[in-house]
């Protein structure tokens, strides 16, 4: 049985999203704020959803036997420990470093910024579930292979549900900051 967990389905409220009708998404690339620390931690957000997408898809391919389950195991690990790893670290450095200047900067950030940390929150209990989940898969496509075809519909429902949550989190966490960062002219 899978976990259940709380995935936001609509936008953060308005008030949250106060300067994206001035700096709307289509004109963050042309903004002279918009500089290289900001596409590069877009740049991280995208890395993300393409490695949680790489592992979904791997999944799908194994239960489709379009691929082995030894394949799967090597690349369910590497995927696995450069989504999770990078993602807790992404988010510490963001909590340590990048919302504190955002916040200093704007403290309307600060209503966002606790709904995102709940966000955070919450991923945090998908990622261990994956983790859990992905282990367990990898360790029995060497003892029992059975058993490890038993557990990759769960690997499957989970990285489905790391894809959900990164596709609203990051969305809004992109739209409360970004617009912030460009009407500041920060991260210069």
């Amino acid at each position: 049985m899978l976990d259940t967990y709380t995935i936001r389905q609509d936008d953060m409220p308005q008030e949250m999203r106060f300067l994206l009708n001035h700096y709307p998404r289509d004109s963050w690339d042309a903004h002279p704020g918009f500089k290289e620390k900001t596409r590069h931690w877009l740049g991280a957000h995208q890395m993300f959803r393409r490695v949680a997408e790489r592992i979904r898809l791997d999944t799908e391919g194994l239960l489709n036997n379009d691929m082995g389950l030894d394949g799967y195991a090597g690349r369910l690990s590497y995927y696995g420990r450069n989504l999770v790893g990078n993602l807790h670290g992404h988010h510490s450095w963001e909590d340590h470093s990048y919302f504190p200047e955002l916040s200093a900067a704007d403290p309307r950030f600060d209503a966002g910024l606790e709904l995102l940390e709940q966000d955070h929150s919450e991923l945090d209990k998908v990622l261990d579930d994956f983790t859990r989940r992905a282990n367990r898969v990898i360790k029995l496509s060497a003892l029992d292979e059975a058993q490890a075809y038993d557990e990759v519909g769960k690997v499957h429902a989970t990285s489905e549900m790391i894809e959900a949550f990164l596709k609203r989190h990051l969305s809004d966490e992109e739209e409360l900051a970004v617009p912030i960062i460009l009407h500041n002219r920060l991260r210069g």
